[in-house]
């Protein structure tokens, strides 16, 4: 197999909407990452504690679940492109708020925590109509592609706004990343606006309501692959991700300054860093036929890579002396996991969108957001109140231990997902230039 079998397929790139929609997240999600990353460091710095970080999953959650469910009933029947506008619209108007209650200065952590809301509500209705688009945009030979390309952009950002906003706050605070933030989403408002019409095919008329949020979950139920690829990612990301241990374990494990620093930010572009790596060699997705035994492996690998890093982190806490080392360590592991959890979006991203038909896709989507995004809340909650008891290098590693127990086991006790193929294309080699 040559180097250019291996690199991502980039045809999807040579449809003009979403090539413009593509270029534009190059440096939206930049500035959302800015915000991703003040806002705990903020908290910490005024609590001084992940257990408040931690809530961030608990003010996150509910909007998600209530929003990403409700959202996806939505663009189940409105028109894509309009609520695309007025998602993103109120993204920017978050994202300003965030700026003025730091230019004010005297930040209180109810405030943020609220701001932190309303934000997740916003994004929990724009990704699930942002994804139910592209099935609208490219074929479906073209969607594992597509979803490996828009993953790249957004770990790729997620290495900078980290990188970036570690080495700023301690010079420039918190006010001037939430403005960039704002400025930045204006790429991405302007390349929604030149998509075209977008009205969902044989949409119900009236409002959605609960009982359109119940079909979609009904449909669901109808499709137990499907239903185990949210499970296994809700194992993966609820016991797998310790990120809201990352500003207690740069202060206290890795002698980083409380409000940031490289540490800090190393930590925070580590799993990013690995689903960059994962996205450029990703030309391999679209030749693999066995994707539920695919998304078993990569689970299982993002289980090993996060119990090998809180190991890192514990032998960082009894030799300080070799700290810097240990710190390596724990950077490495967390660009394997990255990696891993790449591949396995991919698949289950894809096997969604081509097995849903239109009118339920909104719905089916704000589902899988509630999963994807939802299920790091919950660890945010779960990794901070257990750190609390036993230590954040614990609280990872054992983590990392639970997620290959428990996915090994849901593997075992549905088969059929084990089993789950897909008829594959030949792909040629894409010698042309986007």
């Amino acid at each position: 197999m040559n180097l250019r079998g291996l690199v991502a397929d980039t045809r999807p790139l040579r449809n003009p909407h979403f090539r413009r929609l593509w270029t534009a997240n190059i440096v939206t999600v930049i500035g959302a990452q800015l915000t991703v990353v003040a806002v705990p460091a903020q908290i910490y710095a005024e609590t001084g504690s992940s257990a408040y970080v931690g809530l961030t999953g608990v003010f996150g959650l509910v909007p998600l679940v209530v929003f990403g469910l409700w959202g996806g009933a939505l663009a189940d029947v409105f028109d894509r492109r309009t609520m695309l506008v007025v998602t993103t619209t109120g993204l920017i108007g978050t994202s300003a708020l965030f700026w003025l209650q730091a230019a004010l200065g005297g930040a209180n952590v109810w405030v943020l925590l609220s701001l932190f809301a309303v934000q997740q509500a916003f994004f929990a209705v724009n990704q699930p109509t942002r994804n139910a688009i592209l099935p609208k945009l490219l074929d479906a030979d073209l969607l594992p592609a597509a979803n490996s390309l828009n993953m790249t952009v957004l770990q790729a950002g997620a290495i900078a706004g980290p990188l970036v906003a570690g080495v700023l706050i301690p010079f420039t605070g918190y006010a001037w990343l939430y403005l960039a933030d704002s400025v930045l989403l204006l790429a991405t408002l302007w390349a929604v606006v030149r998509l075209p019409r977008l009205p969902v095919e044989g949409a119900a008329g009236g409002t959605p309501g609960l009982r359109s949020v119940i079909e979609g979950i009904v449909y669901l139920r109808g499709h137990p692959v499907l239903m185990m690829s949210f499970l296994v990612d809700i194992i993966a990301m609820v016991f797998g991700m310790p990120r809201a241990l990352f500003p207690e374990i740069a202060h206290e494990s890795f002698a980083g300054p409380e409000e940031g620093g490289l540490a800090f930010a190393l930590l925070f572009a580590g799993i990013p860093a690995g689903a960059v790596v994962g996205g450029i060699f990703s030309g391999w997705v679209s030749r693999v036929s066995r994707q539920g035994a695919a998304v078993v492996w990569s689970i299982v690998a993002w289980g090993l890579a996060m119990t090998g890093f809180g190991i890192a982190v514990g032998m960082a806490d009894a030799f300080p002396a070799a700290a810097r080392w240990f710190l390596v360590a724990a950077v490495f592991l967390l660009v394997v996991g990255g990696a891993a959890d790449m591949a396995s979006a991919a698949f289950r991203m894809s096997m969604l969108q081509a097995s849903a038909s239109d009118e339920v896709r909104g719905r089916l989507q704000g589902i899988f957001i509630v999963v994807v995004a939802g299920g790091p809340r919950i660890a945010d909650v779960a990794h901070g109140a257990t750190a609390v008891m036993v230590g954040t290098a614990a609280a990872a590693a054992g983590g990392g231990v639970l997620v290959v127990v428990l996915v090994t086991v849901a593997a075992l006790a549905v088969p059929v997902f084990w089993r789950y193929r897909v008829a594959v294309t030949h792909r040629e080699p894409d010698t042309s230039a986007p």
